[in-house]
């Protein structure tokens, strides 16, 4: 068995969440929040950062971490059991660009129930949901997007 760790975040702009919808060789990957693996000596948040940034060309700012997911899939050769850390971020614009290189069709921000029913995984959609209650309990204080939070 391979261990494997990823990092990645629930990014948000005004209240819309941004997913990103896979297609490799048409066939249907799904719709999934952007997410990669650590590199040598890089931070569990500097990983999540990086890969949003190169999966969706979102530039976002962490709000706080919210939970790790860990799920098993299996490869040609050998089974992979991945941990994924997981962090609320805040982004400044609608603006993303899917990273076509992953298969990286389309990308968009999309209603907190929209993007519940389009995400593809149970252990992302859980993920939403830690992160939007999160966010909710940060906007009825009047604390997201303020700097008096970090």
């Amino acid at each position: 068995m391979i261990e494997a760790t990823s990092c990645g975040g629930v990014v948000i702009f005004r209240g819309k969440i941004l997913l990103l919808y896979k297609n490799y060789r048409n066939k249907y990957e799904g719709w999934v929040l952007p997410k990669g693996t650590v590199e040598e000596g890089e931070e569990h948040n500097e990983t999540a950062l990086r890969e949003v940034h190169e999966e969706t060309g979102v530039r976002a700012q962490i709000i706080k971490y919210i939970g790790k997911s860990n799920y098993t899939f299996s490869t040609s050769y050998d089974v992979v059991n991945k941990d994924v850390y997981w962090y609320l971020m805040m982004a400044d614009s609608y603006y993303s660009k899917p990273q076509r290189e992953e298969y990286f069709m389309d990308s968009g921000y999309y209603k907190y129930h929209e993007a519940y029913h389009l995400l593809k995984f149970p252990n992302e959609k859980q993920m939403l949901e830690e992160a939007y209650s999160e966010y909710q309990v940060l906007k009825q204080n009047n604390l997201w997007g303020s700097k008096k939070y970090f």
